[in-house]
Protein backbone atom coordinates (compact mmCIF):
# COMPACT_ATOMS: atom_id res chain seq x y z
CA UNK A 1 0.00 0.00 0.00
CA UNK A 2 1.40 3.50 -1.04
CA UNK A 3 1.89 6.18 1.70
CA UNK A 4 -0.77 8.42 0.05
CA UNK A 5 -3.55 5.30 0.06
CA UNK A 6 -2.16 4.40 4.06
CA UNK A 7 -3.08 8.68 4.91
CA UNK A 8 -6.76 8.51 3.20
CA UNK A 9 -7.54 4.43 4.56
CA UNK A 10 -10.10 3.98 6.92
CA UNK A 11 -7.29 2.39 9.45
CA UNK A 12 -5.17 6.15 9.89
CA UNK A 13 -8.39 7.60 10.13
CA UNK A 14 -9.42 5.57 13.34
CA UNK A 15 -5.93 5.87 14.54
CA UNK A 16 -6.13 9.41 14.24
CA UNK A 17 -8.76 10.16 16.02
CA UNK A 18 -7.77 8.04 18.85
CA UNK A 19 -4.34 9.74 19.12
CA UNK A 20 -6.59 13.22 18.81
CA UNK A 21 -8.33 11.78 22.12
CA UNK A 22 -4.90 11.16 23.85
CA UNK A 23 -3.60 14.82 23.06
CA UNK A 24 -6.97 15.96 24.56
CA UNK A 25 -5.93 13.77 27.34
CA UNK A 26 -2.71 15.17 27.24
CA UNK A 27 -3.85 18.55 27.94
CA UNK A 28 -6.58 17.88 30.43
CA UNK A 29 -3.26 16.58 32.44
CA UNK A 30 -4.95 12.55 32.39
CA UNK A 31 -1.86 10.92 30.44
CA UNK A 32 0.45 12.65 32.31
CA UNK A 33 4.26 12.36 31.82
CA UNK A 34 3.84 8.68 29.67
CA UNK A 35 1.50 11.13 26.87
CA UNK A 36 4.06 10.24 23.78
CA UNK A 37 3.07 6.45 24.91
CA UNK A 38 -0.68 7.01 25.62
CA UNK A 39 -0.92 8.53 22.22
CA UNK A 40 0.81 6.30 20.00
CA UNK A 41 -1.04 3.38 21.83
CA UNK A 42 -4.38 4.62 21.12
CA UNK A 43 -3.67 5.64 17.72
CA UNK A 44 -2.34 1.95 16.86
CA UNK A 45 -5.70 0.92 18.94
CA UNK A 46 -7.44 2.90 16.74
CA UNK A 47 -6.16 1.50 13.30
CA UNK A 48 -6.25 -2.19 14.98
CA UNK A 49 -10.00 -1.65 15.57
CA UNK A 50 -10.82 -0.17 12.40
CA UNK A 51 -12.55 -2.60 9.43
CA UNK A 52 -10.72 -3.17 6.69
CA UNK A 53 -10.62 -1.94 3.26
CA UNK A 54 -13.13 -3.14 0.99
CA UNK A 55 -11.32 -3.56 -2.82
CA UNK A 56 -13.28 -2.13 -5.22
CA UNK A 57 -15.48 -4.18 -7.04
CA UNK A 58 -14.89 -5.23 -11.19
CA UNK A 59 -16.01 -3.28 -13.26
CA UNK A 60 -18.08 -5.61 -15.61
CA UNK A 61 -20.29 -4.32 -19.02
CA UNK A 62 -23.85 -3.44 -17.95
CA UNK A 63 -26.31 -5.79 -20.19
CA UNK A 64 -26.79 -3.41 -22.98
CA UNK A 65 -22.41 -3.51 -23.92
CA UNK A 66 -23.32 -6.77 -23.33
CA UNK A 67 -26.06 -6.91 -26.22
CA UNK A 68 -23.73 -4.58 -28.32
CA UNK A 69 -21.04 -7.54 -28.53
CA UNK A 70 -24.01 -10.29 -28.70
CA UNK A 71 -25.14 -8.57 -32.10
CA UNK A 72 -21.66 -8.62 -33.18
CA UNK A 73 -21.83 -12.68 -32.42
CA UNK A 74 -24.99 -13.03 -34.04
CA UNK A 75 -24.07 -11.37 -37.28
CA UNK A 76 -20.76 -13.87 -37.37
CA UNK A 77 -23.38 -16.62 -36.50
CA UNK A 78 -25.60 -15.37 -39.61
CA UNK A 79 -22.24 -15.81 -41.73
CA UNK A 80 -21.28 -19.12 -40.47
CA UNK A 81 -24.75 -20.42 -40.52
CA UNK A 82 -25.09 -19.26 -44.70
CA UNK A 83 -22.57 -21.25 -45.58
CA UNK A 84 -23.95 -24.36 -43.96
CA UNK A 85 -26.02 -27.11 -46.04
CA UNK A 86 -28.72 -28.30 -43.99
CA UNK A 87 -31.74 -30.02 -45.09
CA UNK A 88 -35.07 -28.29 -46.14
CA UNK A 89 -36.91 -28.96 -42.96
CA UNK A 90 -34.46 -27.92 -40.59
CA UNK A 91 -33.50 -24.87 -43.16
CA UNK A 92 -36.77 -23.74 -42.57
CA UNK A 93 -36.62 -24.02 -38.90
CA UNK A 94 -33.38 -22.41 -38.69
CA UNK A 95 -34.41 -19.71 -40.49
CA UNK A 96 -37.85 -18.86 -38.30
CA UNK A 97 -35.09 -19.16 -35.33
CA UNK A 98 -32.33 -16.79 -36.87
CA UNK A 99 -35.32 -14.38 -37.24
CA UNK A 100 -36.71 -14.24 -33.73
CA UNK A 101 -33.21 -13.87 -32.14
CA UNK A 102 -32.58 -11.05 -34.50
CA UNK A 103 -35.53 -9.57 -33.62
CA UNK A 104 -34.81 -9.73 -29.79
CA UNK A 105 -31.58 -8.44 -30.62
CA UNK A 106 -32.64 -5.93 -33.23
CA UNK A 107 -31.74 -2.38 -31.28
CA UNK A 108 -35.23 -0.75 -30.02
CA UNK A 109 -37.63 -1.40 -27.30
CA UNK A 110 -37.25 -5.10 -27.02
CA UNK A 111 -33.57 -4.34 -26.44
CA UNK A 112 -33.95 -2.24 -23.97
CA UNK A 113 -36.28 -4.87 -21.94
CA UNK A 114 -33.19 -7.32 -22.42
CA UNK A 115 -30.70 -4.92 -20.81
CA UNK A 116 -32.88 -4.59 -17.77
CA UNK A 117 -33.34 -8.29 -17.06
CA UNK A 118 -28.85 -10.03 -17.06
CA UNK A 119 -30.64 -13.42 -17.08
CA UNK A 120 -32.38 -12.65 -20.57
CA UNK A 121 -29.12 -11.29 -22.04
CA UNK A 122 -27.53 -14.59 -20.58
CA UNK A 123 -30.18 -16.69 -22.32
CA UNK A 124 -29.90 -14.75 -25.48
CA UNK A 125 -26.37 -14.84 -25.65
CA UNK A 126 -25.57 -18.98 -24.81
CA UNK A 127 -27.92 -19.36 -27.61
CA UNK A 128 -26.12 -17.34 -29.52
CA UNK A 129 -22.70 -18.37 -28.45
CA UNK A 130 -22.99 -21.61 -27.63
CA UNK A 131 -26.30 -23.73 -27.92
CA UNK A 132 -27.25 -23.00 -32.01
CA UNK A 133 -23.80 -23.25 -33.31
CA UNK A 134 -22.99 -26.79 -31.59
CA UNK A 135 -26.37 -27.99 -32.98
CA UNK A 136 -25.19 -27.23 -36.54
CA UNK A 137 -21.77 -28.08 -36.19
CA UNK A 138 -22.58 -31.48 -34.79
CA UNK A 139 -24.99 -31.86 -37.61
CA UNK A 140 -22.83 -31.36 -40.11
CA UNK A 141 -19.75 -33.60 -38.55
CA UNK A 142 -22.92 -36.25 -37.83
CA UNK A 143 -24.02 -36.05 -40.90
CA UNK A 144 -20.84 -36.85 -42.85
CA UNK A 145 -19.95 -40.13 -40.09
CA UNK A 146 -23.57 -41.67 -40.87
CA UNK A 147 -22.83 -41.57 -44.30
CA UNK A 148 -19.94 -44.24 -43.67
CA UNK A 149 -22.23 -46.17 -41.02
CA UNK A 150 -26.01 -46.15 -42.64
CA UNK A 151 -28.67 -47.39 -40.27
CA UNK A 152 -28.76 -45.27 -37.10
CA UNK A 153 -30.74 -42.61 -36.30
CA UNK A 154 -31.18 -39.74 -38.47
CA UNK A 155 -28.71 -36.83 -37.29
CA UNK A 156 -31.47 -34.39 -39.66
CA UNK A 157 -34.05 -35.72 -36.64
CA UNK A 158 -32.01 -34.78 -33.59
CA UNK A 159 -30.82 -30.69 -35.47
CA UNK A 160 -34.92 -30.46 -36.09
CA UNK A 161 -35.49 -30.89 -32.50
CA UNK A 162 -32.66 -29.13 -31.11
CA UNK A 163 -34.11 -25.88 -33.51
CA UNK A 164 -37.58 -26.71 -32.29
CA UNK A 165 -35.83 -26.15 -28.68
CA UNK A 166 -34.15 -23.65 -29.31
CA UNK A 167 -36.92 -21.73 -31.02
CA UNK A 168 -39.39 -22.75 -27.82
CA UNK A 169 -36.78 -20.89 -25.47
CA UNK A 170 -36.60 -17.80 -27.97
CA UNK A 171 -40.46 -17.51 -27.89
CA UNK A 172 -40.24 -18.10 -23.90
CA UNK A 173 -38.40 -15.05 -23.60
CA UNK A 174 -40.26 -12.92 -26.32
CA UNK A 175 -43.70 -13.95 -24.15
CA UNK A 176 -42.25 -12.39 -21.27
CA UNK A 177 -40.72 -9.44 -22.78
CA UNK A 178 -43.95 -8.99 -23.78
CA UNK A 179 -45.66 -9.60 -20.59
CA UNK A 180 -43.20 -7.10 -18.96
CA UNK A 181 -44.55 -4.31 -20.93
CA UNK A 182 -48.57 -5.49 -20.19
CA UNK A 183 -47.82 -5.18 -17.13
CA UNK A 184 -46.04 -1.92 -17.44
CA UNK A 185 -48.93 -0.64 -19.35
CA UNK A 186 -51.30 -1.88 -16.83
CA UNK A 187 -49.12 -0.43 -14.05
CA UNK A 188 -50.12 3.13 -15.62
CA UNK A 189 -53.15 2.68 -16.38
CA UNK A 190 -54.17 1.91 -12.69
CA UNK A 191 -51.69 5.10 -11.81
CA UNK A 192 -54.01 7.18 -14.29
CA UNK A 193 -57.15 5.76 -12.51
CA UNK A 194 -55.55 6.68 -8.94
CA UNK A 195 -54.76 10.23 -9.90
CA UNK A 196 -58.12 10.78 -11.72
Amino acid sequence: MAISEYLESRKNIAGSVCGLVGLGMTFTGVAGPYWPVVVAGLYGAGALIAPPERPALPDFPDPSAQLEALRGDFEKLRAYLAEVELPPAAAGRLTELTELLGALLDPGWAAELLAQDPESVHVLSRSVRQDLPEAVDTFVRTRWWTRLAPGQESPERHLERQLTLLQEEGERLATALRETEARRQESHTRYLEDRA
